[in-house]
């Protein structure tokens, strides 16, 4: 519900507030226009995800080692981008909006293309190319979800926008099953009404998404429209260069912030292997694999909002470890020899978990402590961290796999992702008191 009047003031330590007697929007409309906008890419997205790993690797034969490699492309080539995405958000006064829709644009264009890649190579180009989009449009989306909010209801507004994304991965990986089922040519199917669903997103975000130029230019809405905190600042705005946005390392509690995402990236397994090692321990038929994700989506959906909030209360640094802890219990289930028909909603309810405890509320960790100016770059130097490091792990699991065999590597993965929480535990950085 939205009030009529929601014109905000800043108060003595800076934060932006509604005025008294006023009760502030639960959600603002920018972060409700985003999530649908994230709702339908990600429909399309986890359409491929789904089907991806069965699709390598029983397919088109790959090893553990080839599919960790172009699952790496997948899920780390963007962090050699974000930086850029975020860097051109900021630069072009605030132009967030435009700069994720160049990203999304990006990643719609790249689905047809797997219609003809076959091989390697080809696959692993368009997988880079649709990743640079994803690049592109991450930390410009987040930054404009951290300034439609106040500093007190991040994590809220971080949960309602990863629900809403979720719901889109929870119908993804649904519509390539009830696809693959109805079809002769199961893929190319996919990929096609794959396609044909990434342009509705960002037909969306054009349509729906307001402006995010600061001081609304023409034909754009300002900040602190209804139902948005406007934003002031009591010092005169850092110049947005690529140079500042590193310079934010100095801040300490983002470079903890950002050296901690990096170490727990680091041992953090993709997505796609945690299936495929549900399938191998459970003898999932392939023609079912598409479904598994759904576990994860579920349980990221309905734990999305109520974590968020969580965090906002006691602490994100200690929801974002917490989080990573679900992930370790996730990893030890897989390790043990419990092969009853609970354990995959057991490990599949843990890594929902672990996602809801952590990716939005990572970034809304991030955004306490970086100005407006820098807002996109910031969270993009965070993000890039993250990215790299589970790339490297993608790379590392892969090769281990091959070597010594799944349970080796996980066990492996399971001893680091317990070492480097550990490291994390005190380095605590400020976070802002809740009403």
């Amino acid at each position: 519900m939205y009030v009529a009047d929601s014109r905000a003031v800043a108060s003595a330590d800076g934060a932006v507030r509604p005025p008294a007697g006023r009760r502030r929007a639960a959600v603002a409309p920018t972060v409700l226009a985003l999530g649908t906008v994230s709702l339908v890419t990600d429909v399309s997205s986890e359409m491929v995800t789904a089907v991806m790993p069965l699709y390598l690797v029983a397919g088109l034969g790959l090893s553990p080692l080839g599919f960790g490699l172009l699952d790496g492309i997948y899920n780390g080539f963007s962090a050699l981008v974000r930086l850029v995405g975020g860097h051109l958000a900021d630069r072009g006064g605030g132009r967030h909006k435009w700069v994720a829709g160049c990203g999304y644009a990006l990643s719609a264009a790249c689905k047809p293309l797997l219609l003809v890649a076959h091989s390697l190579t080809p696959i692993g180009l368009v997988l880079a190319a649709d990743r640079t989009g994803k690049g592109l449009r991450t930390a410009p989306r987040d930054a404009l979800i951290s300034l439609a909010s106040t500093p007190e209801s991040r994590g809220r507004a971080f949960g309602v926008h990863r629900a809403m994304d979720t719901a889109g991965a929870l119908l993804g990986p649904l519509a390539a099953f009830l696809v693959l089922r109805a079809t002769v040519d199961g893929y190319d199917a996919v990929f096609t009404v794959s396609f044909c669903v990434a342009v509705l997103g960002v037909l969306v975000l054009v349509l729906f998404v307001p402006g995010g130029r600061r001081g609304g230019g023409p034909g754009e809405p300002a900040p602190g429209g209804p139902g948005e905190p406007a934003t002031t600042s009591a010092a005169p705005a850092e110049r947005p260069t690529l140079r500042a946005a590193v310079r934010l390392l100095r801040r300490r509690d983002l470079r903890r912030i950002t050296v901690c995402a990096l170490l727990l990236g680091l041992a953090t397994v993709s997505d796609s292997f945690v299936y495929l090692l549900l399938q191998r321990r459970l003898g999932v038929p392939d023609r079912w694999f598409a479904l598994l994700p759904l576990g994860t989506a579920a349980a990221f959906l309905l734990l999305a909002v109520p974590l968020g909030r969580l965090a906002d209360r006691v602490g994100r640094w200690t929801m974002f470890l917490a989080g990573h802890g679900a992930l370790l219990l996730a990893y030890g289930l897989l390790l043990t020899s419990w092969h009853g028909t609970a354990l995959p909603y057991a490990v599949l309810a843990l890594h929902g978990g672990f996602y809801a405890a952590t990716d939005g509320v990572l970034m809304a960790a991030a955004s306490d402590g970086v100005p407006e100016a820098l807002r996109s770059s910031g969270l993009a130097v965070v993000q890039t961290g993250q990215a790299l490091a589970r790339f490297a792990c993608s790379l590392l699991f892969g090769a281990a796999w091959t070597a010594w065999g799944d349970r080796t590597a996980l066990a492996g993965a399971t001893v680091a992702l317990a070492a480097c929480a550990a490291f994390s535990l005190p380095l605590r950085p400020k976070e802002p008191v809740t009403a």
